[in-house]
């Protein structure tokens, strides 16, 4: 764990003015959890707010950048921009990840490099830079290190449809099927194996069973 903040506020170029939302960013519950002797805040209320600061800021910023789209086309351009995989991919861009304090035991069984943890704490980071800056610096964050990166990239767009479209000019058939769940109730992840013809061919997780099917479909589109 890297817990030079000042590096990472130079890499984001936002210096916090309370730091307090930064280090809740980055706390994972597993992390707040052994330290129950200290006031120890984890990310997941900052999660949710960030999460609703990032679908204003891109809505706003794809509505203006794209205005022959549809309301349809534009919902599934901002949908391709913020699931899991994509943020997953923008946070490590950064180096995110370095940077999540985890407990013993998630560290153990690698939740570093968990796509569902390290993009909640890209959305617990937007939230955190709102609560401490308003919505211009959030919004400069969003588009610098979340919208701008994933031009001309691989988009995440409707993986299930485009990976049943690659499968039925095959005569292949694609399901998907539940593997795992881990985490509280209110903050559930699964873990979905996408399989075609019968045969697992990739998996995914997610917040979701929808979103983890999504990220399972992606895997597979990779080689596919």
């Amino acid at each position: 764990m890297n817990d030079n903040y000042s590096e990472l506020e130079s890499i984001i170029s936002y210096q916090f003015n309370d730091r307090h939302y930064l280090e809740t960013a980055l706390t994972h519950s597993s992390y707040a959890n052994e330290r129950l002797s200290i006031k120890c805040e984890n990310y997941e209320r900052q999660e949710f707010l960030g999460d609703a600061v990032l679908e204003l800021v891109s809505s706003d910023i794809l509505y203006h950048a794209h205005t022959d789209l549809p309301e349809g086309e534009l919902t599934k351009l901002r949908a391709s921009y913020v699931c899991e995989p994509a943020l997953a991919e923008c946070a490590r861009a950064i180096d995110l990840e370095a940077y999540i304090r985890l407990g013993r035991g998630e560290e153990g069984t690698g939740g570093r490099s968990r796509d569902s943890i390290v993009s909640d704490v890209l959305e617990a980071l937007t939230g955190g830079i709102y609560l401490d800056g308003g919505i211009e610096p959030a919004t400069e964050f969003i588009r610098r290190f979340i919208i701008e990166p994933q031009k001309g990239h691989r988009i995440y767009k409707d993986a299930k449809s485009e990976l049943q479209i690659r499968a039925q000019a095959r005569g292949s058939v694609v399901t998907y099927e539940v593997t795992g769940e881990s985490g509280p109730d209110h903050a559930k992840v699964f873990k979905v194996d996408c399989l075609i013809d019968g045969k697992p061919m990739g998996s995914g997780s997610g917040k979701t069973k929808k979103s983890a099917q999504q990220a399972a479909a992606a895997d597979v589109l990779g080689r596919f």
